[in-house]
């Protein structure tokens, strides 16, 4: 009887319809605000091209397996990230604390993004009228300084950026997250374009091409790799219930592996345009693009003013910076509304509502840190840099180790050649073998190094 009822259950669940869907949602929680804000700040820091060759394969080695591991483990089981270790993991033993781990990195990045993306909104507007038109770097930052110091302004961002998410989230998988999706990828790949190939018509705009694609294998130290692999394992989404989440609503025919190397391949695609959109443009007008964090928010604005048409570009690029974010927030978010739903049998609306709710809360500590909270710090920092450097450095690299464990140590060639081959429909078992020793070895011991070195014990 029971096992019924779980079917039943199951069965009941709102999923993707279509692969196009599958490959869509997938790609929007990879892509965001880590595409767009921090791998051209973090490339430009790190000696271009370079730190692009090590980027690439820190992903192939760490972000990719670990992206299929989750949404392997979430399918096999159809339901939130919890239930699925607490499922799957052997009896009395806590694996299911990987889950719990995951769940509050997803709540607690949430809580810190959304901020982000309320500076990002907020520059929507302000890019429509006239305060970010000026070239000179130090009116941009003065425009963002006041932004991000008025807690009246920092808070009703945060809560229009999260009230817009809640909207989506409402209408479920397949309606919400789903058809959002299917139409905001296409139209993020359309404005880069647009914005990449005017950048690209700039006097100059060469010397930020080679500098984005002319790898200077001097600079690269171990620093720099280590923060490729740290990038790799942060923009894939991995570590944080999401994609374990998103993966129990694939097809059971989906081909997993096929799947997420497409939506690595997007989603380095999408990092390179936001590049060539953003690093001819400031080569070009004499800018530097080792700027760091406030490249998106006080470069660039100064860097489009001195285009021809430099207001409506400025204008596309943060709609398409808006947009990227969308997607990887709706993925973040899914994580706690599926555990409320599912798991405390609240309904979609009330398990959306109260996600929202408590994120407005712990959010606002986040988005007062500039203002308000500047002065209230833990550890020497503020809640805003705490949450950023608890998940990024401690919490997401944890989970890594544990599903890399889980499947290589617990799960078994087995099992994990079973679900990725579909039952055997699918061949690929070459390419299973050599996914699940590097899933099993060299996965894990490339992130417990990234681990150690955010935790400054060496």
């Amino acid at each position: 009887m029971q096992k019924q009822n779980k079917s039943a259950a199951v069965g009941a669940r709102d999923g993707f319809t279509s692969s196009f869907g599958v490959l869509a949602a997938t790609l929007g929680s990879a892509v965001g605000l880590g595409n767009i804000w921090k791998f051209p700040y973090l490339t430009g820091t790190n000696g271009g091209a370079g730190f692009l060759v090590v980027y690439l394969l820190a992903t192939l080695l760490v972000g990719l397996p670990v992206m299929i591991a989750e949404i392997m483990l979430g399918r096999k089981a159809k339901a939130n990230a919890y239930t699925t270790m607490k499922t799957l993991g052997p009896a009395r033993q806590p694996w299911w604390l990987i889950a719990v781990m995951g769940v509050l990195s997803a709540f607690l990045i949430m809580a810190f993004y959304s901020e982000v993306a309320a500076w990002v909104f907020a520059y929507v507007f302000k890019a429509l009228g006239s305060s970010l038109l000026s070239s000179d770097p130090k009116v941009t930052s003065a425009v963002f300084g006041q932004l991000i110091s008025d807690p009246m302004q920092s808070l009703m961002w945060q809560w229009v950026v999260l009230a817009s998410m809640g909207c989506i989230l409402l209408l479920g998988v397949s309606k919400g997250i789903e058809a959002a999706t299917k139409r905001l990828m296409p139209l993020l790949f359309v404005l880069l374009l647009i914005v990449g190939i005017r950048s690209l018509m700039l006097p100059g705009a060469m010397q930020g091409v080679r500098f984005l694609f002319e790898p200077d294998f001097s600079k690269i130290t171990a620093a720099v790799v280590l923060t490729a692999v740290g990038l790799s394992f942060f923009k894939l989404s991995v570590g944080m219930g999401t994609m374990m989440t998103y993966g129990s609503y694939f097809r059971d025919d989906q081909n997993i592996p096929v799947t997420a190397f497409r939506v690595m391949c997007a989603d380095l695609f999408v990092s390179l345009l936001a590049g060539i959109a953003i690093f001819p443009a400031v080569f070009a007008f004499g800018f530097k693009p080792a700027a760091g964090p406030s490249l998106l928010f006080i470069t660039i604005p100064a860097v489009f003013h001195n285009m021809p048409f430099g207001h409506v570009f400025m204008v596309v690029f943060f709609v398409l910076t808006a947009v990227a974010s969308m997607g990887a927030m709706l993925s973040l978010l899914e994580v706690p509304i599926a555990l409320l739903n599912e798991r405390f049998k609240l309904s979609r609306p009330l398990a959306t509502w109260t996600t929202m709710g408590l994120l407005a809360l712990v959010g606002s500590t986040c988005a007062l840190s500039n203002s308000s909270l500047s002065g209230f710090k833990l550890f020497g920092m503020t809640m805003f840099d705490l949450f950023d450097f608890m998940t990024s450095n401690v919490m997401l690299p944890v989970g890594g180790i544990g599903l890399c464990l889980f499947t290589g140590w617990v799960w078994g060639f087995g099992r994990f050649k079973a679900e990725l081959s579909n039952q055997g429909a699918l061949e690929n078992g070459g390419v299973l073998k050599a996914l699940f020793w590097v899933a099993r070895i060299v996965s894990p011991l490339l992130i417990l190094v990234v681990l150690l070195k955010g935790l400054k014990l060496f």
